[in-house]
């Protein structure tokens, strides 16, 4: 996978957290996605990615 691919992921995940408030991805449902992500690409940037869900930092894992 690439960047843009983990970057669209996250923006599903988001954009779900945002519309199912109620029912957010759990953190051992993020764990275990940014696993397969690491796997499937060793230049993964696993606090980057979670980062960006969580709404901490922007898509190339800066300040917001």
């Amino acid at each position: 996978m690439s960047k843009k691919n983990f970057i669209s992921l996250a923006d599903a995940i988001r954009e779900h957290n945002q519309k199912s408030a109620s029912q957010p991805f759990t953190t051992d449902q993020l764990d275990i996605l940014a696993r397969f992500c690491a796997l499937q690409n060793p230049n993964f940037k696993r606090e980057r990615w979670l980062g960006y869900i969580a709404g901490t930092n922007g898509k190339n894992g800066g300040a917001r």
